[in-house]
Parts: C-alpha cells; structure tokens; sequence
C-alpha cells in the first residue's frame, strides 16, 4: 500500500464485486476477432459520465448522453469494427435497437442501458448479426468476463488496456476497476477511445460525477497520440455498492480516497493508450512551465504536442529544438523568445532562447533514443503551467491509417 492509500489489483472490470462482462465476435471485423462487449450491473447502480466534445457525434453518443442525465445505470453494449456515426436517423435507430435487445436479454430497464460503438464511420452496422452477438454476449455474462469485454472493444489496439486499484472504507476494501480502448485518432477533449469504469463503492450519481470529470481531466484529455478528436469517445463510470463498505461522504478522508483511486486508473489507462498509439516507438511526457497562467501554458503544450514536425523529430531521435520553438511561436500565446529554455530529461538544450551546442544536442539524442522520455519547456513568463502524454509520429502510423477502411 503506498502513502495514497491504493493497493494496485490485477485484472480491471473484473476485479469490482456487483457487475458481470462478456466479450463475444459477432462478425463486425473482417478477422474475426471479438468485437462486441457487454458490461450488465448486478443491481441497479448509479452512473457518472463524460462524452466528445466534437460537433460530429456518432449515434450511440447522442442516444447515451440522453440517458447519461438520470445518473443511472444498467448495463453497457459496446462493439468495435463500427462507428455508428455519420449514419443519420437510421443510425440512431439502430443503436436504441442494441439497447433495447440488451434490456430484454437481461431483464433491465431499457431506460438504463447504454451503447457505444468505435471503428469506421460512415457504414451502418448489420444489426441482425449485433443482435445475434448481443444475445450471444448475455448468455456468457461472467464476473470474470472484463478481459474478454476489454479484448472486444479493441480496434487498432495491440494489447487490452486494463487497469484496479483499491483501498479501504471502514473494515471493507473497494475497488475501482476498468477498461479502456484507443490507439488512432487520440487528442480527446473528451479520441476514438471508449473507456467503462465501475466502482463497489457506494457513491450518489452527482459526486461520481465530479470525480469522474475531474479524473478525466486529469487523464483521458492530457494524452495525444495523432490530434484528432473522435466523433464517438465516451468514458463511463458506474457504482454498484456491492462491496459492503458505507456510503461515501463529500469531503470524508474516503471520498478523497476514491477520487485518487478513480484518477489513477483513468490516468494508468490513459497512459496505456498514447504507449499503444498506432506506429508509436516513443511515449513523452511534455511540461511546459513559466507561461502567463495554465491557459495558455495548456495551449502551449497542446501545440507542440501535437506538431507533426516535432513528432517526427522525436522518432528521428534528433533533438531538432527549432521546431518547438517554432511550434511555441505559434501557439498564440505571449512570451519572449529569448528567455525560453528546453531541455530533455534533465539535459539542458536551449536557454534564454539559444541552443547551448553539439554536445547538448548529442547529450540529449541518446536520451531521445529511449522509449519514454520527458520534454520540458520554461517560458519565464509567469507561473502557469501544464503537461500532457504525446507521442511520436511514424511510417506505420501512416500505413495504419491509409489502409484502415480495407
């Protein structure tokens, strides 16, 4: 247990008491690998959620965040191999069509059951065969069952991204547990990335709210992989009570507890997805220090984050540092060129704005040669500051992509 309070548990959705997963193929990919989930409470259980912030917004997050607003939740479908988005009313259709076969086929409120899909957008989904992978996925409900469900949801993911931690209330330890797919098309403000989380917690909807958005600031829209936003990402964390322990309390030494515990399982998934991203050979944590305030030091970050020349440049493992600048130029935010220092690690690159010379330069190429790395940027004009996952551009990135649809 370390000074947090958390015990890190093996497993993700599995290891919460009350809730049963299943992962099943039903014919969605072409491989014919898994590709739809479903995730069923035990009981009735409350619901925290957040959804894309793109003006483009695929059937199933339309028909969610509907029902997201009464803060209760069921059970979860979720397929891959299919976005569902740009499907119109049909489309629409077709996702309360999933939620209304799961309902029947586990005996719960239609109005507490949500959808999410991910994959290529634009294509309907052939629902005889959902629906046969629905009624498939309900017979192999098992509390054992979220590593199936996490392997269902992958697309373009390598390796399933689970991730618990527990810690105590009372006499009874709880658990936070879940699952997460993203790999391409990562730069969420709230990419395409699912995420199912659950508690055994017993939490109100309106605080698990809150420490629901609050974790996912903290985590799922500091990460990017490529700077797009999908149309379909959608984090959901429902309690279902079922460990026993007392009602968390706002402002109780628990409550904090389980806003760590819920942080450091979106932050630990979060991280999974930009180390997974398609073609990625380098995970960065990139900090940007000294801007006016955390505003434009977020918008600083965000642009070199995201810059193709700089991804480039980290996967040439050549510390080109005339790009960040460039990249910070531009940004749209106020600094003095001449006082910004850049550094890798603790290799000192750039200061007051000049590069310090080959030997930095070659100091920092060899850490740049390492999987993970940090990036660090001072401005020196104020005390704002941000940091966010990103990662590095490559050749398999762009054949992952231009042959994505075939």
């Amino acid at each position: 247990m370390r000074a947090s309070g958390l015990i890190k548990r093996s497993g993700g959705l599995s290891a919460v008491r009350g809730l049963r997963a299943a992962g099943v193929a039903c014919g969605l990919k072409a491989n014919g690998r898994p590709d739809l989930a479903l995730v069923v409470a035990d009981h009735p259980a409350t619901l925290g959620a957040t959804f894309t912030l793109n003006l483009v917004q695929a059937a199933p997050v339309q028909l969610s965040r509907r029902r997201a607003r009464g803060g209760r939740f069921s059970a979860i479908v979720l397929n891959s191999g299919n976005a569902n988005a740009c499907t119109g009313r049909q489309g629409l259709h077709d996702a309360e069509a999933m939620a209304a076969a799961v309902a029947k086929a586990v005996q719960v409120p239609e109005a507490h059951v949500f959808v999410a899909s991910t994959g290529v957008i634009g294509r309907r989904l052939p629902m005889a065969q959902v629906q046969a992978g629905i009624a498939e996925a309900a017979r192999r409900l098992s509390p054992a069952g979220g590593s199936s469900a996490a392997r269902a949801i992958m697309t373009t993911d390598t390796v399933k991204k689970e991730s618990a931690v527990a810690f105590t209330v009372g006499r009874q330890q709880v658990t936070v547990g879940g699952m997460a797919k993203g790999s391409g098309m990562i730069a969420p403000h709230m990419a395409t990335m699912l995420a199912v989380l659950a508690t055994d917690a017993q939490v109100a909807a309106r605080p698990l709210q809150q420490v629901l958005k609050r974790a996912v600031e903290a985590s799922f829209n500091r990460i990017t992989v490529d700077g797009d936003t999908s149309t379909n990402d959608m984090v959901l964390c429902f309690a279902t009570g079922a460990a026993g322990a007392p009602p968390l309390r706002v402002g109780t030494p628990a409550f904090r507890r389980f806003s760590l515990a819920v942080e450091r399982v979106c932050r630990e998934l979060a991280t999974m997805m930009v180390r997974d991203g398609e073609g990625v050979t380098k995970l960065v944590e990139l900090r940007v220090a000294g801007a006016r305030n955390d505003a434009e030091a977020r918008r600083a970050a965000e642009t070199v984050a995201n810059s193709p020349l700089v991804k480039t440049t980290l996967y040439g493992e050549d510390m080109n540092w005339g790009r960040i600048m460039a990249a910070l130029g531009r940004a749209g935010i106020h600094f003095h060129p001449d006082a910004v220092d850049i550094g890798v690690d603790d290799i000192p690159v750039v200061r007051r704005g000049l590069g310090l010379g080959a030997r930095a330069e070659a100091a920092a190429n060899r850490r740049l040669k390492r999987r993970e790395f940090m990036l660090g940027v001072h401005l020196h004009a104020g005390t704002g500051e941000s940091w966010l996952l990103t990662a590095d551009l490559t050749e398999a990135y762009v054949k992952i992509n231009a042959g994505y649809r075939s």
